[in-house]
């Protein structure tokens, strides 16, 4: 065999080794999160949470809500917010220099006038230009400060929260209506809990009202058919996968519970980053670790927040390029964590897992799918193997993509009929062929901006939720 056909051989093999690794620990997670989930609708279903939360073990939340320009569904994802089910909370919408009618048109809905509230400035924001409340609805603050960014107005948000958790969520997403009490359970029975995460999912194709979902249905596009597989794989079974093992790494923004002393006292959410939610656990995690102080971050797999997805290519590849230059920034900005024995299997499993099957995955498959189209044109490598290659490959990741949709449906599924069930596994299907490949090119390139330094957040166009008619350490917990 020639050097050519040999090192072809060799990098075929340990791609292949490669793909069965992260493939077969895609499916370990999965598995161990369906053990998980099973586990917990077992030992939630016996117990009301109206019952649960009449005792004064419960603890009472603000809700933050950012909101930019949101002036077609700014007022239908308020309304929802205002009526969730839970004891005592509080909803803080931060208008962050929208340039759109968002704020007048939340002051006409809500009948707000200006309030004289002080703000304790616990950590620092751009300019807060008026606060206002309103007599009809007690537990709603509208804030209005100079555009900053979503970190900035998350940091604002927590500087107004009177409560000790405090909810962090995106200004076009809607939550379920119980969604609060089951998110919160966990926090009245572990004490060394920091934050709590819910399941995202695609929020195309259901229909809302003026107080939230009332329909649940498959989108008619693909695109986002094909996000909804891409969520159930990687919020209802991998994450929790994670959260099993006490690994969890990331919370999501769009949906997320924390404790507010704990987020302060390590410096609130970083705004000169572009993935701040992610930053901020990793961060949270290791100064926990730093300071000595027992602790857990977990995921709840029933309570849904539902948020608008891309269902263009130029808007989707945007986003994904975001999210991986967020990712890889913030596993460079604390790279002393991985592999440190120091930080516990955070160091250990979490650190590693993110940045072998997931910050260098664009460029290691990337580097497999060229290699194979290199070895057929050159024929240094036999056919037949190549073609075990891509089979194997291909193979895994429809693997992954189906079992995620089948535990879906036993485990609680939310999609009614055959028909949405039979689509969603063409779509587990279907994803295998052009839409990975295409959110990889899309990671690739942003790896390749991150290594530039390229550092904008970049426009996502949406239709808007149109409603139909009907460093010291905290104290110890």
């Amino acid at each position: 065999m020639s050097f050519s056909g040999f090192a072809a051989a060799f990098a075929m093999w340990g791609l292949l080794a490669y793909f069965l690794a992260l493939h077969l620990t895609h499916l370990f997670l999965i598995l161990r999160a369906f053990v998980s989930i099973r586990r917990y609708l077992d030992a939630t279903g016996i117990d009301r949470l109206d019952s649960t939360f009449e005792t004064s073990h419960y603890k009472p939340m603000t809700l933050i809500c950012p909101v930019y320009n949101e002036e077609a569904g700014g007022v239908a994802s308020v309304n929802s917010l205002v009526s969730l089910r839970y004891p005592e909370f509080q909803v803080v919408v931060v208008n962050d220099g929208s340039t759109d009618a968002t704020l007048e048109r939340l002051i006409k809905a809500f009948k707000l006038h200006p309030s004289q509230r002080v703000v304790r400035h616990l950590l620092p924001t751009r300019e807060v230009r008026g606060i206002y409340e309103s007599a009809y609805v007690p537990n709603l603050v509208v804030v209005d400060k100079a555009g900053g960014g979503k970190a900035d107005a998350l940091n604002c948000g927590i500087n107004l929260a009177r409560y000790p958790l405090v909810c962090c969520m995106d200004g076009d997403s809607l939550l379920e209506n119980d969604a609060l009490l089951r998110i919160a359970r966990p926090f009245m029975d572990r004490p060394g809990l920091v934050a709590s995460g819910g399941v995202v999912r695609p929020l195309n194709g259901c229909k809302v009202t003026a107080m939230g979902i009332r329909g649940i249905h498959l989108p008619s596009s693909w695109l986002a058919r094909f996000q909804i597989v891409e969520y159930l794989r990687a919020f209802l079974f991998a994450r929790v996968g994670l959260a099993s093992m006490d690994t969890m790494f990331i919370v999501s923004g769009a949906f997320g519970v924390f404790r507010k002393d704990v987020v302060v006292a390590a410096g609130g959410l970083e705004t000169s980053t572009i993935g701040e939610d992610f930053e901020l656990v990793v961060r949270l995690h290791r100064c926990l670790r730093e300071w000595k102080r027992p602790h857990n971050i977990t995921l709840v797999p029933d309570p849904v927040c539902w948020t608008e997805v891309p269902e263009h290519f130029d808007q989707l590849s945007r986003q994904r390029n975001r999210w991986q230059r967020g990712l890889l920034e913030t596993l460079w900005r604390h790279r002393r964590m991985c592999f440190n024995p120091k930080y516990g299997r955070i160091g250990l499993f979490s650190m590693p897992y993110f940045l072998i099957f997931e910050a260098l995955a664009p460029i290691i498959e990337t580097t497999g799918y060229l290699v194979f189209a290199w070895s057929l044109w050159t024929h240094s490598l036999n056919s037949s193997f190549a073609l075990l290659f891509v089979c194997v490959a291909l193979l895994l990741g429809m693997l992954n993509s189906v079992v995620s949709v089948v535990l879906q449906e036993i485990s609680g599924h939310r999609y009614q009929g055959f028909r949405a069930w039979c689509l969603l596994l063409c779509a587990a299907v279907a994803e295998n062929f052009g839409y990975r490949q295409l959110t990889l090119l899309w990671r690739l390139k942003g790896t390749l901006d991150w290594i530039r330094g390229k550092d904008s957040w970049g426009h996502m166009k949406r239709k808007g939720l149109t409603a139909h008619p009907a460093p010291h350490p905290p104290p110890g917990p």
